[in-house]
C-alpha cells in the first residue's frame, strides 16, 4: 500500500494553502471555512514554504498582543515532515507516530500534490480491516 493509494481514496485532490503574508485573522477564518485542520504555506499553491497548523495557532500565540494581525510566516512550521506518493502508507503512519503530527504534505518532484491527514490515515487504515475481515468471512463460509 503506497501513499498514492490513500491520496486516490480520498475523493478530493484539493491542496489548500496560504499565503506567508496572510494575517493569522486570515489563517484561523480559511480554517474554519475549509473545516481543515492545517494549511500548506505557498506563495503560488504549488512550491511549499511551510505549513500552519491549529497547534501552532495554540502553541505560538498564547499570551501575543494583536496576535490575529500577525502573519502567517511568524508562526508557520518550516522544518516540515512531507513524503511522496511512492513512500508507503506504513511509513506516513510512522512520520505520524514517531513526530506527532497530524498533518503531511506530499511532494512529487518538489511540487504539492496533496496533504493527507491522520483522519485520512486511519479512515484508510479501517477500509483496509474491514476489507480484510470481509475476505476472512467470506473463506471460512466457504465462499
Amino acid at each position: 500500500m503506497r501513499v498514492n493509494d490513500v491520496l486516490s481514496s480520498k475523493g478530493s485532490d484539493a491542496v489548500y494553502t496560504i499565503a506567508p503574508d496572510a494575517t493569522v485573522r486570515e489563517l484561523m477564518d480559511r480554517l474554519a471555512d475549509l473545516n481543515v485542520g492545517a494549511l500548506v504555506v505557498s506563495t503560488d499553491g504549488s512550491a511549499m514554504l511551510g505549513i500552519v497548523s491549529e497547534r501552532d495557532i495554540v502553541r505560538k500565540l498564547r499570551g501575543t498582543e494583536n496576535a490575529r494581525e500577525m502573519a502567517v510566516s511568524d508562526i508557520m512550521t518550516t522544518d516540515v515532515r512531507v513524503c511522496s506518493p511512492e513512500d508507503s502508507f506504513g511509513g506516513l503512519m510512522a512520520i505520524m507516530t514517531e513526530h506527532r503530527i497530524r498533518h503531511v504534505p506530499v511532494l512529487a518532484d518538489g511540487r504539492l500534490v496533496g496533504v493527507l491527514s491522520i483522519g485520512d490515515a486511519v479512515k484508510h487504515r479501517m477500509e483496509q480491516l474491514e476489507f480484510e475481515r470481509d475476505q476472512l468471512n467470506s473463506y471460512v463460509a466457504g465462499g
